[in-house]
């Protein structure tokens, strides 16, 4: 007692010795330091919870639980969610007044299921925090997803569907577009497994034609050709066009465009597949056949694809194997891909001409090149050391676009190489893919006859007299004409 009382008498004299202001603002002080004894701070627990019978965003203080109430979809019938078969042409949805579909051994509680729309700014890392679920549940998504790196394409729109039980999460679901998605399932406590769905969805053929007035561009635009469409018509036909000194005020279009339909929804998907262009009365035509165009004679506009990305010889390590399995966990761990065994800084080449889509830096996956060749065919290269290019920049077949590594989780310097059909990966050394600049034989064949096919349609679009108009087809609220 008389060390505290000694104590006391001295903080006293000292407090009398302060000046006036200072110990004006020690009450102040005192009672902000009490305020914050006794509320909570920042590392009390927010819980998202499905809030029935609260509004929506009104927090709720349960104990030393700050509990924030969210909007939920209302629940069917029978108060669960089952699997939903694909036929074909239906595709599930997230939004809250639909039926979520998400793949799984057994019907997923409702109560538990979140749909969120990705918006501007937001990050996997904030919605796994919003959920107050762990970043060892996010580590093993990216560990499911180094097959089809889909994580790294999310974009403002996707949809996400998300399944948590006891804090943990149990599915995650991307959807893209109604015929796009992925979904990451937990496979007990072993990790994930992804599968991705591709729906075929129904295609319809429209015509597209007019005549110039201002700019290919516009004109086309103005006759419901999509922008992205009318610009990658420009970027096809700039080796034998120029746009801006070739085109005259007269000259007429016409393009046949196929457009995807889920259930008479339009996915967004969409494929050019023949123009034909009047440009200073001199006729040019391009045609779409098996992933890439070509003139009326069959010959390429692009360059044939490289079988192997780089320069020399190099062993393959790692075949092409879809149906790979984790030898422990038993997990699907699909080999998308062929590796090849390589020193570090070893030059990589774009495997044909392209855009590059992403340059990514993968936890798994390591440092990517992503590279888009044609609305059907896409590269990717793995576990890089450097990048020599950048997102949106245009590349040519045997450009090198970056050096080879050890990057992400690998055992040793090599390279990943990966091509997509159609969003699809195939066997790099041995699928079909575009190697000559002619068609010749059975392809061209084909070609030949897809062209009649072409070249009929779009006369169809043709009046009489010649001049090219476009008719508003009851499918869409653009001008163009569904054949």
């Amino acid at each position: 007692m008389k060390i505290v009382s000694s104590l006391s008498r001295r903080g006293i004299g000292f407090i009398k010795q302060l000046p006036i202001a200072y110990r004006a603002v020690l009450p102040i002080i005192s009672f902000s330091l009490l305020i914050l004894l006794v509320y909570p701070g920042e590392e009390s627990r927010a819980t998202i919870v499905s809030g029935k019978g609260l509004a929506a965003g009104e927090p709720v203080i349960e104990g030393d639980r700050v509990v924030i109430p969210l909007e939920l979809p209302e629940p069917e019938d029978d108060g669960i969610l089952v699997d939903t078969p694909i036929d074909g042409a239906a595709a599930a949805d997230v939004r809250a007044d639909e039926k979520a579909d998400v793949k799984g051994d057994a019907a997923a509680d409702e109560s538990r299921m979140w749909a969120y729309e990705i918006q501007s700014g937001d990050t996997l890392t904030g919605v796994f925090q919003k959920l107050n679920l762990p970043l060892s549940d996010l580590y093993q998504v990216l560990e499911a997803d180094e097959a089809v790196l889909a994580l790294d394409n999310i974009k403002p729109g996707v949809k996400l569907l998300i399944d948590v039980d006891n804090e943990q999460l149990q599915a995650l679901e991307l959807k893209f577009s109604p015929a796009h998605k992925v979904t990451y399932k937990r496979k007990q406590d072993a990790g994930f497994e992804f599968a991705e769905t591709r729906l075929p969805g129904e295609w319809k053929q429209y015509a597209i034609t007019g005549e110039i007035g201002r700019s290919f561009s516009v004109d086309a635009e103005a006759q419901g050709l999509d922008v992205r469409d009318a610009y990658q018509i420009t970027r096809l036909l700039k080796e034998k066009i120029n746009f801006s000194r070739d085109i005259r005020k007269g000259d007429s279009f016409e393009v046949l465009v196929s457009r995807q339909f889920i259930d008479d929804e339009p996915t967004g998907e969409t494929q050019v597949e023949a123009v034909r262009l009047m440009a200073n009365r001199s006729p040019v035509a391009i045609f779409y056949y098996d992933g890439t165009y070509y003139d009326e004679k069959g010959r390429s506009l692009s360059k044939a694809f490289m079988r192997y990305p780089f320069n020399g010889k190099h062993r393959v390590s790692s075949n092409f194997n879809p149906n790979r399995h984790h030898p422990v966990t038993g997990l699907s761990r699909p080999h998308n891909g062929t590796d090849f065994a390589m020193r570090t800084g070893t030059g990589i080449l774009a495997a044909g001409d392209g855009v590059v889509t992403r340059v990514v830096n993968h936890k798994y996956a390591g440092l990517y090149v992503e590279v888009k060749h044609s609305e059907r065919y896409t590269t990717r290269y793995l576990h890089l050391s450097k990048a020599l290019v950048h997102k949106g920049q245009r590349v040519s077949r045997g450009q090198k676009i970056a050096l080879s590594g050890s990057s992400g989780r690998v055992t040793g310097p090599h390279l990943h190489y990966e091509f997509r059909i159609a969003g699809r990966p195939v066997n790099a050394m041995t699928a079909e893919i575009p190697i000559a600049k002619h068609l010749e034989g059975k392809s061209r064949k084909e070609f030949d006859s897809l062209l009649g096919q072409y070249l009929t349609r779009m006369d169809e679009a043709r009046p009489a007299d010649g001049v090219m108009v476009s008719q508003r087809s009851e499918n869409t609220n653009k001008s163009a004409r569904s054949l």
